[in-house]
């Protein structure tokens, strides 16, 4: 399963300072066992944004953004993925902030949405590279069968017989 990421940054993309946030990320899906390609970083807005999300989406299962997704004026990630989604995925972001919630009160400032591009799971975290993982962590154990899914897999039974 391939997935991308995308770290969405006006100061990392011009270079004032480096991305943290997205290796971090990239680290945490390669341990759950995604081939991640290497991180793009681009700068805030809205259409730059939607742009960076569909380019990523072509070839892969996944795709998550970091940053853009608090209360600043240019904070537009997720109003880009919501542009670029077919469908909202809401459980992610409801599960990562009440995971993030237990660790801070500031995950209320995040806005972060997910959703589904065709047959690609689209997943926003917050730009801080700790709080990053953390979100990602909360979802992670659910993202391969997620994926599964997108790609016409089928509910697994629990008694092990066959589906369908």
């Amino acid at each position: 399963m391939l997935a991308a990421v995308v770290t969405v940054s006006t100061r990392a993309a011009a270079g004032v300072y480096g991305d943290d946030a997205g290796p971090a990320v990239a680290a945490v899906l390669r341990a759950a066992g995604f081939d991640v390609g290497e991180v793009v970083v681009v700068p805030d807005g809205r259409a730059g944004v939607g742009r960076a999300i569909v380019d990523a989406c072509v070839g892969a299962d996944l795709v998550v953004t970091n940053g853009g997704t608090g209360l600043h004026p240019r904070d537009l990630t997720p109003e880009a993925t919501r542009d670029v989604v077919d469908r909202l995925a809401p459980g992610f972001a409801e599960a990562m902030r009440a995971a993030s919630l237990a660790v801070t009160p500031m995950a209320m400032l995040s806005r972060g949405v997910a959703g589904v591009r065709g047959r690609t799971l689209v997943l926003n975290l917050p730009g801080s590279p700790k709080a990053a993982v953390e979100n990602l962590q909360a979802v992670v154990g659910v993202l391969r069968h997620a994926v599964d899914q997108l790609g016409g897999g089928d509910h697994p039974r629990p008694d092990g017989g066959p589906t369908g």
